[in-house]
């Protein structure tokens, strides 16, 4: 081995022996921060903690205090009892079975004293117990026979207010909003459609106001109708001109230039099953389009 030649290795310049002396300085100097410095947290750089604390010990005597008070029972009724509950009441499973077979065959328990006898539960728990007992009312009220009936001397017969039903081409905004569900904008949407077509021949054409839900519609039909047409001025399908057809709001321009060339080729239109033969009508509104026409 040529030691000559290792210790070239280990010969350093001025500024790199003054380097590693600097290096070994700046070691030793971090051992000894390590060693000899307090790493704990101070309470003076967390002037929060001694205040969260003080707080916990509040919340803590709070939950102690809770824990003492006595749980507080509320009122059932006895035929309802779940195993759970009747765990909890100190029954036990014979005893909670015995009621839940009971129930199966459709029977109540009206008083105590029947509770016990399905139960069989001992006079000390059913002491405890009858307290927190509620029935229904009318095993509590009593009723008065009349003839082979017998009424409840509390119930109360309300007569069902009659709601007069009003022409829907008739109503005016403020009679539309009075109805549940439908207020000014939509409102002002249904007089528009009826301007649409001057006049509503079915309710049925509620459906196609845009906003309308299903539960508002059948409100509408509560208050409202259609009556007779007897005023409504209706399209004369054989006579009316292509401009006049193309205003009807269920006929497009298409269309209407349809019917015309159909008149022209085949005669007057009798009905309408001849329209509905025509390429583009509107096969599943022809009830309500056959009320606008005059054949």
């Amino acid at each position: 081995m040529n030691f000559r030649k290792i210790l070239t290795y280990f010969k350093f310049s001025r500024d790199q022996r003054i380097g590693i002396y600097l290096l070994f300085a700046i070691i030793i100097v971090l051992q000894l921060i390590y060693f000899f410095a307090d790493f704990s947290s101070s309470s003076y750089f967390f002037p929060e903690k001694e205040k969260w604390m003080s707080l916990q010990k509040e919340i803590d005597s709070i939950k102690n205090s809770d824990g003492d008070k006595e749980e507080k029972k509320y009122s059932f009724n006895p035929n309802f009892i779940t195993d759970y509950k009747g765990y909890k009441l100190g029954m036990t499973v014979d005893e909670i079975d015995r009621l839940l077979a009971f129930r199966k065959e459709n029977k109540y328990v009206n008083s105590p004293n029947e509770f016990q006898d399905v139960t069989k539960v001992s006079d000390s728990l059913l002491a405890t117990m009858t307290p927190y007992f509620k029935f229904p009312n009318w095993i509590l009220n009593k009723k008065e026979v009349r003839g082979n009936k017998s009424y409840s001397s509390e119930k109360k017969f309300l007569k069902k207010e009659k709601i007069i039903l009003t022409d829907i081409n008739q109503a005016s905004q403020e009679d539309l909003v009075k109805v549940s569900g439908v207020g000014e904008v939509l409102s002002l949407r249904i007089l528009m459609q009826k301007e649409r077509f001057g006049y509503f021949v079915s309710m049925e054409q509620l459906k196609e106001v845009w906003g309308l839900s299903p539960e508002v519609i059948s409100n509408l039909n509560n208050h409202f109708e259609i009556s007779e047409l007897t005023s409504f001025r209706k399209i004369a399908i054989n006579d009316a001109s292509l401009k006049e057809l193309s205003s009807f709001p269920y006929f497009r321009y298409a269309l209407a230039k349809a019917i015309v060339t159909h008149r022209s080729m085949n005669g007057n239109i009798n009905n309408i099953e001849d329209l509905i033969k025509i390429k583009g009508f509107p096969v599943e509104k022809a009830n309500i389009i056959r009320l606008y026409l005059e054949f």
